[in-house]
Parts: structure tokens; C-alpha cells; sequence
């Protein structure tokens, strides 16, 4: 019987290897595209062999072009707004979400339904009337009009919402009957004990804004605003693609999430876990 299991946590060990690396060779192939030169970029994949994914002569040739034509600002502007967009974000989904959760308030169960119905509802449907809203208020290439689309996430609320009804309300009544008020709760009991959870809401904030691209391009036409999914997008035009450029970009702009999900998947597998247990 332990053979029998052992053997089971083996095959369910090896199929978890084989899917991660069926997800991880796009990755490896865009990485090795972007170290081989642009006349070399396609010549590996027919037929396909090892060498398709394996450089024959790496060079760094296409990240320098990349950072020097400008790709730098373009990728601080994404850091800028998807930085702004976490800890606005934040404040904001997790105080909604407390008082979805723990406030008693006439019409909370519509308030909840309509948030719910509202992050189901693709944002590329809205995208287009809105960014005419934000250009009647003068929002349009500022870093105002980048960040407050994204700051509002409904799922990140949903998210929280959950794992506060988790939180036992015997602390928040003690609290009261010590004299905390309603804030106070919040900042000195809720939030200490939420950290999975704000991680989890923070990945999505953060995943949200950092591959936005038709929202930037409508609302950030300017060069100097540029996010980095515009820019990689632009390196392809009337006149052909540098797909060398476009691969390093592609790896540039990937292992940034790709880094901060690998740090914080403990707290977001957490957070998941912990925040459907009531309604």
C-alpha cells in the first residue's frame, strides 16, 4: 500500500514536471529568439530540432537596441503605474471590502451583487467610451488617467471581502467594548491578520496593470508615456518587425510578474484558500 502511494506521488510529481515545462518552453524559445540576431531569428524552426531552442551565436544585440531606442522609459513608465496602481488599489479594495464585510449598512447585499456583476464584465468593452470621459476631464497622457481605471478591481474587493468574513467577530466586538471605533478595528485587527490575502489582492492589481494595453493606448498615445506592452507593439509596423527586438521585450516585460509571482505564490495560494470559506 505505501509502495502503491509512493509510486502515486512519483507519477503525479513527473506530470506536474512535464506541464511545467510544456508552459515554461514558449518562455525559453522567446528568450533564445532574443539572443539570436534578427537573420538567425526563424532559420532554427524548419525542421525543428534542439537548436530551435538553443542559440547558435548568442548576443545581447537586441537588448541593447531595445533599451537604447527608448524601451527604458516605456518600461519605468509601466513600473510608475502599476507601483501607483498596488498601493492606491489597495487602500481602496480592502477598505470596500471591510465594509462589505463586517459593516451592517441598508442595501450591502445589492452593493456586493452589483460589484460582482461589475468584474465580469471585460473591461475592452468599456474601455473606448471611457477613455472619451477621461478625455473630456483632461486626463489623457497623464499618469492620473493610467492608474485610476485600475485602482478599482472588483475581484481584488471579492477577494478581500471573503477573508474578512473569515476573520472571527469576537475581536472586532471586544474592540469595541474597549473603545476601538470602526477604523481602528480595521487598521489594528483586520488589516495585521490579512496579509495573505492582501498579497493575493496585490498580484492582482499588479498582473491587472502591467499587462494593460489597449487602456494605455487609447487614454497614453504620447511617446513619452508609452507603457511597455505599447512599445513592444510598436516595434512591429508598415514596414516589417524587428522580432529580434520584439522577443527581448517580450522576456523583459515577462520576467518582471514572473519574478514577483514566484516570490509571492505562497501568500496568493493562501489567500485563494482562505477567502471562499464564507458568504
Amino acid at each position: 500500500m505505501a509502495a502503491g502511494a509512493r509510486g502515486g506521488r512519483v507519477g503525479m510529481a513527473l506530470l506536474g514536471g512535464l506541464i511545467a515545462l510544456l508552459f515554461f518552453l514558449p518562455l525559453w524559445w522567446a528568450l533564445a529568439g532574443a539572443l539570436r540576431s534578427e537573420q538567425e531569428t526563424f532559420r532554427t524552426l524548419s525542421p525543428v530540432s534542439l537548436w530551435t531552442l538553443i542559440p547558435g551565436r548568442p548576443t545581447l544585440g537586441n537588448f541593447a537596441s531595445l533599451i537604447h531606442g527608448g524601451f527604458g522609459r516605456a518600461m519605468l513608465n509601466s513600473a510608475v503605474v502599476t507601483a501607483a496602481t498596488l498601493v492606491v488599489g489597495l487602500a481602496i479594495c480592502s477598505t470596500a471590502a471591510f465594509g462589505l464585510a463586517v459593516l451592517r449598512f441598508p442595501g450591502r447585499t445589492t452593493v456586493f451583487a452589483v460589484m460582482v456583476v461589475s468584474f465580469l464584465i471585460p473591461f475592452d468593452a468599456i474601455a473606448i467610451p471611457l477613455s472619451a470621459l477621461f478625455r473630456d476631464f483632461e486626463l489623457q497622457n497623464t499618469y492620473l488617467g493610467l492608474v485610476l481605471p485600475g485602482v478599482g478591481n472588483g475581484f481584488a474587493v471579492f477577494l478581500l471581502r471573503g477573508f474578512f468574513l473569515g476573520v472571527p467577530k469576537e475581536l472586532a466586538e471586544a474592540a469595541h467594548v474597549d473603545g476601538l471605533g470602526w477604523w481602528g478595528i480595521f487598521w489594528r485587527i483586520y488589516l495585521p491578520l490579512s496579509k495573505p490575502a492582501m498579497v493575493g489582492a496585490g498580484l492582482i492589481l499588479f498582473v491587472f496593470q502591467w499587462q494593460a494595453y489597449l487602456w494605455p493606448l487609447l487614454i497614453a498615445p504620447s511617446p513619452a508615456m508609452k507603457v511597455a506592452p505599447v512599445a513592444i507593439a510598436q516595434l512591429s509596423g508598415e514596414r516589417g518587425a524587428d522580432f529580434g527586438a520584439i522577443f527581448a521585450g517580450a522576456v523583459l516585460t515577462a520576467l518582471v510578474p514572473l519574478l514577483v509571482l514566484l516570490f509571492f505564490q505562497r501568500y496568493f495560494t493562501q489567500s485563494l484558500s482562505g477567502s471562499g470559506t464564507k458568504g
